[in-house]
C-alpha cells in the first residue's frame, strides 16, 4: 500500500483540524512543503528528471503542482521537467504544456517541440493546448509541430482548423511550407472535415507546394479520390497558378 506524501498528510491536517487555518495559510504551507519535497527528491534522485518521473508516476493526482514547484525551482531545465512528467502521465500533457507557457519559462514553439518529443503520440493535445495559451503564436506552434512530427500533419492540421476554424488558411500555409510533402495528407484530412471549404484548402495547400512537382500531383490526386469534381479542380489549380502541364494532368483523368 502507497505511504501518504507528505503534501496530503499535512494538507489535509490543516483543513481538517476542529480550528479552521485560514486558506492562504494553508496554501503557504502547502507551498513550502512541495517546494521541499522536490528538493529532497532531487537531492536523493541526482536529478530533477528522475525525481519529477518518480513522484508524477506515484502520485499522479499531486502531479500539476509538482511540475509547477519544480518549473518555479529548476526554470532552467525545463525541458528535462517537461519530459519526464509528460513521459511519466501522458494524460496531462495539455495540462503540462499550458502550465509551462503561462509561466514564461521559454518561448512557446520549445515548449512545444519538448513536449512532442515527450509523447508524439498525443500532438493533438499539445498544439490544442498551445494554441489555446497563445493564439497569437499560432504560425510558429503549427511551423515547429509539422517540423517535429511531420507524420502527424494531418492531426495537427485537423486539430487547430477544428478549433480555430477562421485560422485555416494560415494554418495550411504554415504546415504545408514548413514540410510541402505532407500537402497531400493535410489536403484529404481537411476535405473529410471540411468538405465545403475545398476551394480554400485545395488552393492554399497546390500555391503553398508550387515549387514542388510531385507534391502538387500528389494533391490533385488527393482531391479527385475526395470527390472534387475535375471542373472545380481546374479553377482551383489556375488560382493556384498551376502550370500547363499541372493543368493537363487535371484534364486528362
Amino acid at each position: 500500500m502507497k505511504s501518504i506524501t507528505p503534501i496530503a498528510l499535512i494538507l489535509g491536517v490543516l483543513t481538517t483540524h476542529a480550528y479552521a487555518i485560514p486558506t492562504t495559510v494553508v496554501d503557504d504551507n502547502n507551498n513550502r512543503l512541495t517546494a521541499d519535497f522536490v528538493k529532497k527528491h532531487v537531492d536523493q534522485s541526482m536529478s530533477i528528471g528522475r525525481a519529477i518521473k518518480s513522484i508524477v508516476g506515484n502520485y499522479p493526482r499531486e502531479a500539476i503542482g509538482v511540475v509547477s514547484t519544480a518549473l518555479d525551482l529548476y526554470p532552467e531545465k525545463y525541458k528535462e521537467i517537461i519530459h519526464a512528467a509528460i513521459s511519466a502521465e501522458p494524460a496531462l500533457t495539455g495540462e503540462v504544456v499550458s502550465l509551462a507557457i503561462e509561466k514564461g519559462i521559454s518561448s512557446c514553439s520549445s515548449i512545444v517541440e519538448t513536449a512532442i518529443n515527450a509523447e508524439p503520440s498525443y500532438v493533438d493535445f499539445i498544439v490544442r493546448a498551445a494554441a489555446f495559451s497563445t493564439p497569437d503564436e499560432m504560425d510558429e506552434i503549427v511551423r515547429i509541430a509539422v517540423e517535429t512530427e511531420p507524420d502527424s500533419a494531418d492531426n495537427i492540421v485537423q486539430t487547430l482548423s477544428r478549433s480555430h476554424p477562421n485560422e485555416m488558411v494560415e494554418i495550411i500555409k504554415t504546415a504545408v511550407s514548413a514540410m510541402p510533402f505532407v500537402g497531400e495528407y493535410v489536403v484529404d484530412a481537411l476535405l473529410a472535415s471540411f468538405p465545403d471549404e475545398a476551394e480554400q484548402v485545395v488552393t492554399t495547400a497546390l500555391r503553398e507546394s508550387a515549387e514542388e512537382q510531385e507534391s502538387v500531383r500528389r494533391i490533385l490526386v488527393t482531391a479527385m479520390n475526395a470527390g472534387v469534381p475535375a471542373e472545380d479542380l481546374l479553377k482551383y489549380a489556375k488560382n493556384a497558378g498551376a502550370t500547363e502541364e499541372q493543368l493537363a494532368f487535371i484534364k486528362k483523368q
